[in-house]
């Protein structure tokens, strides 16, 4: 008797599981998901493939490429969303793949991502510099000088990246061409430079942005300053878009929002997933806190997977939320 009883229990059991499997709005959907190369973005974009995988989505592991071709990918359907899809900056590139036409962008994931330029704090404090527009002086810039041709030479950004724009724009702007070399390349590989002269106790002059790893190590406050431009300007869509701070200060560039971008044609057919992409939010300081594990060493690909299921566990809750609000959603 209690062999039969059993047995039914596991059939129903098995029978339950089976019609929540096929309940699932996701059941036979492909996703593919895209980032930038930056190692660092691997985290929230993890976190978003998790809960499309809960609602059963098959999700592909994120493909890297450059900004402005992951925006023409989404447009074109041949890829499926972006979760580093930054606003204000990127808005000339998304208006460039066909904006709001082409994408569903609904909610904030991640909101106060700052960026701008920073020096370290030893050469700051020595010469009195707190305005980038300061570097007009070909005295001062000289102190940055790297390769011996006068100029202050700037950390700046990989090309295709829309600081690239901005920081390029601004340099012109504020009159610093004669005096401040903007240097584009490998972000990755210009950063170890900055840190080794840092490390050698030479002036350094970069631009970052939060979130990511650096301003863990390179603390703003304590070992650099950001530096304050000399009024607001911003390239293309930005044009006019006031950056000075309640409190006035300037540090020429808007606080940005990041937000998960999806292909509109695919996100109406998936109304679970356009509702998911709505609600997820995800803590800055918490991507700060994966980011600095990964420049720890902590950088592989299961170390960012165990970042990525610990953040769930310890947000359990919310997470059941966002994929059970999402699942309503499809009904």
């Amino acid at each position: 008797m209690r062999k039969n009883l059993l047995l039914a229990a596991m059939l129903s059991t098995l029978a339950t599981s089976q019609s929540f499997a096929a309940d699932l709005p996701g059941k036979g959907v492909d996703v593919k998901p895209l980032q930038s190369s930056i190692a660092e973005e691997t985290f929230q974009t993890l976190l978003v493939s998790r809960a499309l995988e809960k609602l059963g989505y098959q999700v592909e592991k994120p493909d890297e490429v450059d900004y402005n071709v992951a925006y023409t990918s989404i447009a074109s359907g041949d890829a499926t969303f972006t979760a580093v899809n930054w606003q204000p900056l990127h808005d000339d590139m998304y208006a460039a793949a066909g904006g709001d036409k082409k994408f569903y962008r609904e909610g904030n994931y991640v909101t106060g991502a700052a960026q701008g330029y920073l020096i370290d704090k030893k050469t700051a404090e020595k010469y009195h510099i707190t305005n980038i527009a300061q570097l007009k002086d070909p005295k001062l810039a000289k102190l940055f000088d790297s390769n011996g041709d006068g100029k202050a030479d700037m950390t700046g950004c990989t090309p295709g990246w829309g600081c690239e724009a901005v920081i390029n724009h601004q340099n012109s702007a504020f009159g610093l061409s004669e005096t401040v070399q903007a240097n584009m390349g490998n972000y990755s590989a210009m950063v170890a430079d900055t840190l080794a002269r840092y490390k050698q106790g030479k002036p350094i002059l970069y631009y970052t942005w939060t979130p990511y790893w650096l301003s863990d190590v390179l603390v703003p406050g304590k070992d650099v300053v950001w530096l304050q431009v000399p009024f607001s300007s911003l390239p293309g869509a930005q044009k006019g878009v006031e950056t000075k701070l309640a409190n006035g200060a300037n540090y020429g560039f808007p606080v940005n929002s990041m937000h998960i971008v999806a292909n509109k044609a695919w996100a109406e057919k998936n109304p679970a997933a356009a509702r998911l992409f709505a609600e997820m939010k995800l803590p800055i300081a918490d991507i700060n806190a994966q980011n600095a594990r990964m420049h720890q060493g902590e950088s592989s690909e299961a170390d960012v997977n165990r970042h990525v299921d610990g953040w769930i566990k310890a947000h359990q809750a919310q997470f059941d939320k966002w994929v059970a609000d999402a699942q309503a959603a499809s009904k």
